[in-house]
Order: structure tokens, then C-alpha cells, then sequence
């Protein structure tokens, strides 16, 4: 079940209808959301699907280094900067305000063409299908109990509260991936 969180005026991605299933990760920082990742892609595509993602951070990052050219001329102030070869592409960006990102607005920015699913790391507090990862020995509240768009949860030990949604083992990705491929997807065929 997909909650809305933008509605579509502005050009915004309805994250209650995306044009391309959309599946979320959510959970604490340091409980292995792009450990799993690394893990499931390559069983999602050994399934014959096109996955895209999107990675929230909380943190500046950079993509770039001081010395490449592509550095330099954003550092001149040229902005956006893009980066083209015969096998990938990057644009960098820099932002006028310094704002935490609504994934609404980031999957605007987003080429679905092709994608069968798109995973997304991070971005826990927005309504839109997740799956929630949870170490409790990590000592972090449990995100499902008010956060009804979450459809699932893996975990690595039991759980002090019993959900009513599909439970996985956090170390079985192959388990996770059938579930995606096999449930979750079946909603949008």
C-alpha cells in the first residue's frame, strides 16, 4: 500500500501512484540499508528486472575531486555541471537553499525509463511503501508500530512487538528478494 505524501501539482512524483514501483528501505543509521542493497540488486537482476535507486544522505558529500576538471568548473561557478562518456553520466548540482530533500521532488530529477523497480535508501519519515530494517541490538525504536506505509520488516533478532506484516531475516536477501519479486511486484502487474 502506497501513502500519499506530495500530491502531483508542481510536477511531483505521487508517491501513492509512482510511474514505476517504488520501494523504500527504512531504518537508523548503521543498521545495514546499503549493505542489503549491495546484496539484493544482483538477485533482482539475476530475476530479469532493471532497478534503479535513490540514496538519501544527511551528510555533504562530494562526488567530485579538486584537480578534475569537472571540479573546476563548478568550483568557477559554472552550476549544474555534467559529465558525459560513452557509458555513464553524472550531473552535479549545487542547491540554493540548504534543505532536507522530499524524495516527491528528487524522483522528478530521476530517469525511470527502463526501471522496473526503484529502491530507496533512506528517507524514513515519508509515506510511501518501505520496508523497515531493524537490529534491536542497536537499541532504536521500531518504525512500523506508527508508520502504517510500512509493508514488511527484517530484522536480524526478535522483536520485542509482534508485527502483522511479513517478517524477514535481515541475513537472508534471498528470502527479501522473493518477496519483492514475487509479492510487492505482483501489485503493479
Amino acid at each position: 500500500m502506497c501513502v500519499i505524501t506530495e500530491t502531483n501539482a508542481g510536477g511531483l512524483i505521487d508517491l501513492a501512484h509512482p510511474p514505476v514501483p517504488l520501494l523504500g528501505f527504512a531504518a537508523f543509521s548503521g543498521t545495514g540499508k546499503t549493505t542489503l542493497l549491495k546484496r539484493l540488486i544482483p538477485l533482482l537482476k539475476a530475476r530479469g528486472l532493471q532497478v534503479g535507486v535513490i540514496k538519501h544522505s544527511h551528510h555533504r558529500f562530494e562526488i567530485d575531486k579538486p584537480g578534475k576538471d569537472s571540479f573546476e568548473l563548478r568550483a568557477a561557478g559554472a552550476n549544474p555541471v555534467m559529465l558525459s562518456s560513452s557509458r555513464r553520466r553524472a550531473m552535479i548540482q549545487e542547491l540554493e537553499q540548504e534543505r532536507e530533500p522530499r524524495l516527491a521532488e528528487e524522483l522528478t530529477h530521476f530517469d525511470l525509463t527502463g526501471r522496473d523497480l526503484i529502491l530507496v535508501e533512506g528517507f524514513k519519515y515519508e509515506r510511501f511503501t518501505k520496508m523497515e530494517l531493524h537490529r534491536p541490538a542497536l537499541g532504536h525504536p521500531l518504525l512500523f508500530p506508527d508508520d502504517d506505509s510500512i509493508i514488511a520488516i527484517a530484522t536480524d533478532a526478535d522483536l520485542a512487538v509482534q508485527p502483522l506484516i511479513p517478517r524477514f531475516d535481515l541475513n537472508r536477501p534471498e528470502l527479501i528478494a522473493s518477496f519483492i519479486h514475487d509479492e510487492f511486484l505482483s501489485r503493479y502487474a
